[in-house]
């Protein structure tokens, strides 16, 4: 038995490349250690059987963007946030089919926060062109929440909520709301501010039991399960 070596300089030796490319190799998820992909450089390994998957290429990793459902109270902060954000929390069915791999955690940053005791769709992106797209258009995306209320609406509150109004003093924005079923409103609004939503309700005679946010500008949860993420599509658009 060969006394064990990191995985790296096993790839350097098999195939004479660089130790920079053997990284990337094995970040990118392209080496495979007795039939398992292990995207470590420091995995020891001695005797096992240490193979390329066809068509490897020496390149870093693209920047993923990642789409959790965050639940209602969940730990604050990016770092905690990210706590939830693991392979084993990956939702099984994620229509993009793309190998979760290490370098896929690595420098997130979170953007666009929920409000206030929402649970619901929590953005976090290595790409600094989405995350520079998410911060200085926040006042431009439209925000899509699920609000459980209880009591009756004011027979004009919906008209009062689309035209925006003043409640006690404060100035409302306009917004989108319809019923989506006897007990849960639909809301669309730009970039909610603390307790906006709550204000919103009260203002035509309903409280807010619950928030949940399903959709930021085009991007949208769908049917990603409560405390899973999903990979962001190439072809979606925030």
């Amino acid at each position: 038995m060969t006394d064990p070596i990191r995985l790296s300089k096993r790839v350097i030796e098999l195939t004479g490349c660089s130790r920079r490319e053997a990284e990337l190799y094995i970040g990118g998820g392209w080496v495979m250690v007795d039939g398992e992909v292990i995207d470590e450089p420091q995995f020891k390994v001695a005797d096992q059987r240490v193979e390329l998957l066809p068509g490897a290429s020496p390149q870093p990793l693209e920047p993923v963007t990642l789409l959790l459902n965050q639940p209602a109270g969940a730990l604050s902060g990016d770092e905690a946030l990210r706590q939830l954000l693991r392979p084993e929390t990956h939702w099984a069915l994620d229509p993009l089919e793309q190998r979760v791999l290490k370098g896929h955690f690595v420098r997130l940053s979170g953007s666009v926060p929920l409000v206030a005791g929402a649970s619901g769709l929590a953005v976090f992106t290595q790409d600094w062109r989405t995350q520079r797209k998410l911060t200085s258009n926040i006042g431009k995306l439209e925000q899509e929440y699920i609000v459980e209320v209880k009591g009756e609406i004011s027979p004009t509150g919906f008209d009062r909520l689309k035209r925006g109004q003043t409640y006690k003093g404060v100035v409302l924005p306009p917004c989108k709301a319809s019923w989506q079923n006897e007990s849960h409103l639909r809301i669309v609004i730009k970039n909610p501010g603390p307790d906006l939503i709550q204000t919103l309700c009260a203002s035509v005679g309903l409280h807010v039991a619950g928030l949940k946010r399903i959709r930021v500008g085009g991007v949208s949860m769908g049917k990603l399960p409560l405390g899973e993420w999903r990979y962001v599509a190439p072809a979606e658009r925030f």
